[in-house]
């Protein structure tokens, strides 16, 4: 199935329902709202590197969630829209699999949301985008704007302000990229609408004025020094180093997945050499050398394939000198599995007081999975290198062992 073709379709008639309704009292669910959740599940999408039937998936979901508000069920709109998305894809021949999980991203939207899989908690994700960024203000004042339009009465900003408080209060995001990505700034904005509120309601109850008695002067407390221990940690270094963290593991796995790959297709063709070509080596004895070239090549394929996700782990013990100096990282399990509870409960606490410990264990922790990293793509480098020149040198081996000794 042509998924490109069919987003387009798609895409062609979203366009053309938003221009053919009048979108007048739609001051936020308007095209302009579904163009940028759009733009935000595409971006959230090639984070997760998405098949082209799953980027389909979220694409239409996305261009059809908001259509059931130009229906008169403006407050069950999801399932007006995903009955106008079922309706129309059984018309363009979509399989009935891919139309229910589309119509199940769209129904996963309505507030509160409750997104079950990947796709669905993408869709959701890229609904409420804006509200971990600097367009939340004038989003948030559009869609005041269309409540009073649909409820045709006017909302205090108080009012409104206290919701919008709500309503950031409970969300949170779903997807870890949107998390990482997103949260910083939807919390900034919660505490804009906090103090526009503190300040509101120290106006209604502030008492009035006393004389002015007291003229001495408060000192005002001493910041700390840049560098201070005492000082929290910032969140964007703990962004960088679990952003980091992520990415190495993510690797890790890709290596693991290409030595399976690499010992799994080496394994197959010695089992097929072994089991097959050599019993017809006494009547076809031209093709020994090629035999040999293959066999010899697959077998130290596999072997560097094995060493590179052949684990390596220490003794498991530290010692408390190394604690005292620093120089032991407590959070890789392979400098700790054999120490006594107690001694690692004190190193523990010895880290997480002292922050340039925690952060120089942080970052050693993160320098040792790069040395792993860069071993194990080293061997399977290797791997993949005898293995490419075996095939082409045992090909044609076994062409001249054909051609010129038959």
């Amino acid at each position: 199935m042509n998924y490109n073709l069919l987003a387009e379709q798609v895409k062609q008639y979203g366009l053309s329902f938003f221009h053919a309704n009048d979108q007048a009292g739609l001051q936020y669910h308007d095209l302009a709202h579904t163009e940028g959740v759009l733009k935000a599940a595409i971006q959230i999408g090639n984070h997760y590197q998405l098949s082209d039937e799953d980027f389909f998936i979220v694409i239409t979901a996305v261009w059809f969630h908001d259509l059931g508000y130009f229906s008169e069920h403006r407050n069950n709109h999801e399932q007006d829209s995903a009955g106008k998305a079922e309706s129309y894809l059984k018309s363009i021949g979509v399989d009935e699999a891919v139309i229910e999980k589309i119509r199940r991203c769209i129904l996963s939207t309505k507030v509160p949301q409750t997104p079950v899989t990947l796709l669905e908690k993408i869709v959701c994700d890229a609904d409420l985008f804006h509200v971990g960024t600097s367009d939340f203000s004038d989003r948030n004042k559009l869609m005041r704007k269309e409540c009073e339009e649909i409820e045709q009465r006017d909302i205090s900003k108080e009012e409104w302000r206290k919701g919008s408080i709500s309503f950031l209060e409970s969300h949170h995001f779903h997807t870890d990229y949107c998390r990482l990505l997103l949260n910083k700034k939807k919390q900034e904005n919660l505490d804009k609408l906090l103090l526009k509120q503190e300040i509101v309601v120290e106006k209604k109850t502030a008492p009035p004025p006393l004389p002015q008695l007291v003229t001495e002067e408060i000192p005002a407390p001493k910041k700390s020094k840049k560098g201070d221990s005492s000082d929290r940690p910032d969140k964007g270094v703990e962004t960088m180093f679990r952003v980091a963290s992520t990415n190495h593991q993510r690797l890790s796995d890709m290596s693991d997945n290409k030595a399976h790959i690499m010992i799994s297709v080496n394994s197959i063709i010695i089992s097929v050499i072994i089991g097959l070509v050599i019993r017809r080596l006494d009547a076809t004895p031209n093709i020994i050398i090629p035999t040999m070239i293959l066999l010899t090549g697959s077998m130290i394929a596999v072997i560097f394939s094995v060493l590179a996700t052949r684990p390596k782990i220490p003794d498991g013990l530290f010692r408390k000198d190394q604690v005292d100096n620093k120089t032991v990282n407590l959070l890789f399990f392979g400098n700790f599995y054999r120490m006594p509870y107690e001694d690692y409960y004190d190193g523990m606490k010895k880290v997480m007081a002292d922050r340039e410990f925690l952060y120089g264990s942080l970052i050693r922790d993160i320098h040792s999975q790069g040395m792993v990293l860069g071993r194990k793509y080293k061997l399977l480098r290797i791997s993949y290198t005898i293995f490419m020149f075996t095939l082409v040198i045992s090909i044609f081996a076994f062409a001249i062992a054909t051609i010129f000794f038959p």
